[in-house]
């Protein structure tokens, strides 16, 4: 499908965002029985998805929580797990800098890893769309994923320890973030950033409250960084 309208861009966002359907559902299903066993009840499970949709520090917050830790460290810990959304930020900004602010603001509430990575990636590969395609792109990718997210959340939640332990929906946790890297990893500096990242959040994993993962982030984009540098003419 051509991508000349914004209607045809959205659809096309939709259609390429299906896929990950496959682990948003257990992803979901996951927090919300993990939220309820942590003993929030229904409406504080599902205000906790709905207003943060950020899985990783949702399931950051909660453990925190159920280890008592000072609320000051939930909210750190949950942050610094979640300042990888600045990073997409940043990287969506040269293309949907230029959209008004509403949609804008839109767009930080449905930025997540996979519409991101869907977005970011094919802004790249058509650098030739427009500002109003692209964001209906972004759009439609969120279109399938956010409402999804929220309804395996509530049956999670609602089920709970009725859902069959053999089910692993915890599988769904890694394989997410692995079908969101692998298809960016298309250049050296790609490359060596991801293995850096993964040889300092293997190294510092002893850090408390989650705060290796904001410096094997920062590590990995900045040996990154210096590779495309030296590699520029």
């Amino acid at each position: 499908m051509a991508i000349s309208t914004p209607k045809s861009a959205y659809l096309k966002g939709v259609t390429g965002a299906v896929p990950f359907l496959l682990v948003v559902i257990p992803f979901g299903m996951l927090f919300g029985v993990v939220g309820t066993e942590a003993g929030l009840n229904l409406a504080q499970v599902m205000g906790f998805t709905t207003l943060v949709i950020a899985g990783a520090a949702q399931f950051t917050a909660i453990q925190l929580m159920v280890d008592e830790a000072p609320a000051i460290v939930v909210i750190v810990s949950a942050l610094a797990v979640n300042l990888r959304m600045a990073m997409y930020a940043a990287a969506l900004a040269p293309y949907l800098g230029p959209a008004p602010l509403w949609q804008r603001a839109m767009i930080a509430y449905l930025n997540v890893d996979q519409t991101y990575a869907l977005s970011h990636q094919k802004f790249e590969d058509r650098p030739e769309m427009s500002v109003p395609a692209r964001v209906a792109f972004f759009v439609g990718c969120a279109t399938p994923i956010l409402p999804i997210w929220i309804l395996a959340t509530y049956v999670g939640a609602v089920l709970g320890a009725a859902i069959p332990p053999e089910y692993a929906l915890d599988f769904a946790v890694p394989i997410t973030f692995i079908a969101l890297v692998a298809p960016g990893l298309r250049t050296v500096a790609h490359v060596a950033a991801a293995l850096t990242s993964i040889i300092l959040a293997l190294a510092l994993g002893w850090i408390p409250h989650n705060l290796w993962i904001l410096v094997a982030a920062l590590g990995g984009m900045m040996v990154g960084a210096e590779i495309e540098r030296r590699a520029t003419p």
